[in-house]
C-alpha cells in the first residue's frame, strides 16, 4: 500500500511581535495568530520510527517563534512569507501553506489573515 504525504499542522502559534506601519503599530507588540500546514513524504518514518525520516515540526516552531519575536514588520505579506520559508527549509517537506492572523486589526472583525503557500519543485 502506497501512502499519501502527512500533514503536520501548527495549530493557533500565538505570538508578540511589532507588525504594522502606523506609529502606534511600531512601538507596541501585538498579537498575532500562525498556522502552518507543512506536507511530506513520511512514508520512511512511518514504516522504520526512524526521527531522522521525520519533518522535526518542533525545531519548526522554534525557529518562527525566534524569528517573529525578534523582528518587525511592516506587512503580514512580509511575515507570511518568512514563516513559510522557515517552514520549507527541511529537505523532505514539499509543500506548505501558511495563514497569519493580526487579530483586532479591524474595528468590526475578529481579526485580518493573511494566507500563502509554496510547493518545492521537483524537477
Amino acid at each position: 500500500m502506497k501512502q499519501a504525504n502527512a500533514q503536520i499542522h501548527i495549530e493557533n502559534l500565538r505570538l508578540r511581535t511589532f507588525i504594522g506601519f502606523n506609529e502606534s503599530e511600531k512601538k507596541n507588540k501585538q498579537d498575532v495568530v500562525i498556522n502552518a500546514w507543512i506536507d511530506y513524504p513520511a512514508v520512511e518514518a512511518s514504516q522504520t520510527d526512524d526521527v531522522n525520516k521525520a519533518v522535526n515540526y518542533r525545531t519548526i516552531c522554534k525557529e518562527i517563534i525566534h524569528h517573529v519575536e525578534t523582528n518587525s514588520f511592516l506587512l503580514l505579506e512580509r511575515l507570511t512569507s518568512d514563516v513559510l520559508t522557515l517552514c520549507m527549509k527541511p529537505s523532505n517537506v514539499c509543500s506548505v501553506k501558511v495563514k497569519v492572523e493580526k487579530p483586532h486589526a479591524l474595528r468590526f472583525a475578529d481579526s485580518v489573515s493573511l494566507t500563502l503557500s509554496a510547493t518545492k519543485d521537483t524537477d
